[in-house]
């Protein structure tokens, strides 16, 4: 790569687009002032990023107990005898 470039993530394009001015400044090294608020929305997001991880391993669990009972269910009723 040559010197001087730099890579261009997808979270600055996407700060490009919400507000240039914004994008312009972290450019210039200037920090944003609410660092409080922008604190505060990080510990929500991974708050809520564990809810959804907890969400996701809650649905596992489910489908794994559903096809344990009707494989249980299936087994039952194939070793059955009927009089």
């Amino acid at each position: 790569m040559a010197r001087g470039k730099r890579t261009v993530r997808a979270s600055e394009i996407g700060s490009f687009v919400y507000c240039q001015r914004a994008w312009w400044y972290r450019r210039q090294g200037e920090q944003p002032s609410n660092q409080e608020e922008l604190a505060d929305g990080t510990s929500y997001h991974e708050a809520h990023a564990s809810q959804a991880r907890s969400i996701g391993n809650l649905q596992i669990a489910a489908w794994l107990i559903l096809f344990l009972a009707l494989a249980f269910l299936t087994i039952y009723f194939s070793f059955r005898t009927f009089d």
